[in-house]
């Protein structure tokens, strides 16, 4: 049974999408906003929300984690930084903005930013 499996497929098997969402992840810790599909960006949120949580305490366990998670130490050490705003605020640090859809196939765009 599915219960509570209601991730979205994005049309790969299982290690495509999982390195598709690790490398938008990436980009969007290292430029701090990115445009891409509605989908893609709200598939990402959670993830980069609870590795910002992460973040903010700077400890070797959490940046190991977050070198797992990211890929390297130079992309977990930008996330560290920028968490370091967050650390009064209990949640939300990053912002959907919806956009018209995609010239080429009509595809609904966002762009996801760190607020």
């Amino acid at each position: 049974m599915r219960h509570g499996n209601h991730n979205r497929k994005f049309g790969r098997e299982d290690n495509e999408r999982r390195a598709l969402l690790k490398s938008l992840a990436r980009s969007l810790v290292l430029e701090g906003r990115i445009t891409t599909t509605q989908a893609k960006a709200k598939e990402i949120r959670p993830l980069v929300e609870k590795l910002v949580t992460r973040g903010r305490e700077a400890s070797v366990a959490n940046r190991r984690l977050l070198i797992a998670a990211l890929g390297d130490a130079a992309t977990a050490n930008k996330l560290i930084k920028t968490a370091e705003q967050y650390t009064e605020r209990p949640g939300g640090y990053l912002r959907i903005v919806k956009m018209g859809p995609r010239k080429g196939d009509a595809s609904p765009m966002a762009v996801i930013e760190f607020v």
